[in-house]
């Protein structure tokens, strides 16, 4: 596995432009987080009118990711943990918001958390992780 090569383009599933079914996400950095608004369509749904559980875990895992590769560069998920707090409803702005929690092992390893919301309030799913520095 060591052979293995993290070449970042335009095709990644979250974000990347060039990927024709992918998300499209686009970030926003706001004090110490890094901030998406994530808008589902009906192919998204896992039940009627509800996002899929693991597309829910992917927004939260990018989310995260992406401070750490903003703030201290390129890193990769090495732990994830999502809890559903409730349904997330499809075709309706959800604000995802990621940080990092704690740097470990002398910048090497980052505890991320996240969580996302709805413009009530609502928190649909909170998520915690760790991500590690690519070499």
């Amino acid at each position: 596995m060591s052979d293995v090569e993290f070449v970042a383009d335009q095709m990644c599933f979250a974000c990347g432009r060039d990927n024709p079914f992918g998300l499209h996400l686009t970030f926003r950095d706001e004090g110490d987080m890094s901030v998406t608004t994530f808008v589902s369509v009906a192919a998204h749904q896992g039940y009627k009118g509800i996002v899929h559980g693991g597309l829910m875990a992917t927004v939260l895992d990018e989310v995260m990711v992406r401070f750490v590769w903003q703030k201290y560069g390129s890193a990769a998920t090495a732990k994830l943990e999502v809890r559903y707090r409730h349904p997330a409803p499809t075709e309706t702005p959800i604000e995802v918001r990621g940080w990092i929690t704690a740097v470990r092992h002398g910048g090497r390893a980052f505890e991320t958390a996240a969580e996302a919301r709805l413009a009530d309030g609502t928190v649909l799913a909170e998520a915690t992780g760790l991500a590690i520095r690519l070499p």
